[in-house]
């Protein structure tokens, strides 16, 4: 199984080599008005990716790339220099070896959290439980760390998003949940985690519900859910807030995201002017005017929008108005 892994490893490095590009430049000051693919050809490839991270900074951002079907995941880092240009794709220097995938920051920036099915001993892999690297000046520890119990069961765990009070929200499939897959909070108190428990039913429903990004300061959040009756296709975006009481309002469809195909991962900036997501949505025809030449169809089934995942952007502040 190792073995598999390495070669893997060595297929998604000439992957991300074949999109190298002298100087990148991102610019992140003008977020679009309707979900438009974020850095076509560099980040947003023919290669399926999923799950977006940005800094609190907006220096450094990790997102996942995974193997046709998913049967591997893994996690590529991006980094700004001093003169405003950023590094080419690579794989981060904790990932490569096991599944790893769904990377969130801390709101500190100082620590980076993902679900990952790496063992804590021996070299066979597991089931998923959330982990965790911590900055160490200018770089990231190469041994991540395991949350630990209550967090981590013997179940999946994914997806997580911590916020400012240190509380850790998460996905899992738990014997005493609501449905299928529901979203789960850790309270953070006296220096640990207690023992998770699942959000009200105004989230998690007898559908599925998984991987939410909760606001750090924990006003809103940002979910997954297939099966509801306003489900635009095989996975849609929903959002709650809260309201003066402190409660969460019932869930609302976010149509302006939304499309026929998988859309999900969401991810909010830090400032709340951004938002990233991931969506399955393409541009294959299924008819031809005319005979398509062997080229043609190698190029686009190697090209973004070719369903295989791809990340997008918008403006949050569009996608709020789109609610009122």
């Amino acid at each position: 199984m190792k073995i598999q892994y390495k070669v893997l490893m060595i297929f998604f490095s000439f992957l991300c080599s074949s999109i190298l590009i002298a100087q990148v430049k991102i610019s992140f000051t003008e977020p679009p008005l309707v979900p438009t693919l974020f850095q076509a050809g560099v980040v947003s490839t023919g290669i399926p990716e999923r799950d977006f991270a940005l800094s609190p900074d907006e220096t450094e951002l990790f997102y996942t790339i995974q193997s046709p079907l998913g049967y591997f995941q893994t996690i590529v880092y991006m980094r700004k220099d001093l003169k405003g240009i950023w590094s080419n794709p690579q794989i981060a220097s904790f990932a490569g070896n096991y599944s790893d995938l769904e990377p969130t920051f801390s709101p500190d920036g100082k620590r980076l959290l993902f679900s990952s099915n790496r063992p804590l001993t021996g070299d066979k892999a597991k089931d998923f439980d959330i982990w965790y690297v911590e900055k160490q000046g200018d770089s990231w520890s190469a041994i991540p760390q395991n949350i630990g119990a209550p967090v981590n069961t013997e179940a999946n765990e994914f997806y997580p998003s911590l916020t400012k009070s240190g509380n850790l929200y998460f996905t899992a499939s738990y014997k005493n949940g609501v449905g299928r897959e529901d979203i789960y909070v850790a309270i953070w108190t006296a220096g640990k985690f207690n023992q998770p428990v699942a959000l009200d039913t105004a989230v998690n429903t007898k559908v599925d519900e998984f991987n939410a990004f909760v606001s750090p300061d924990e006003d809103f959040i940002l979910f997954t859910s297939y099966g509801r009756k306003d489900d635009m296709g095989r996975s849609d975006l929903y959002i709650t807030q809260k309201d003066k009481s402190g409660n969460w309002q019932a869930a609302k469809h976010i149509s302006i995201l939304n499309s026929n195909r998988i859309d999900y991962c969401p991810f909010v900036s830090f400032d709340k002017k951004k938002m990233f997501f991931t969506s399955e949505r393409n541009i294959l025809k299924q008819v031809f005017d005319k005979k398509v030449t062997l080229e043609d169809l190698e190029k686009t089934f190697r090209s973004p929008q070719n369903g295989s995942g791809d990340i997008y952007w918008i403006s949050f502040d569009k996608v709020l108005e789109s609610l009122k």
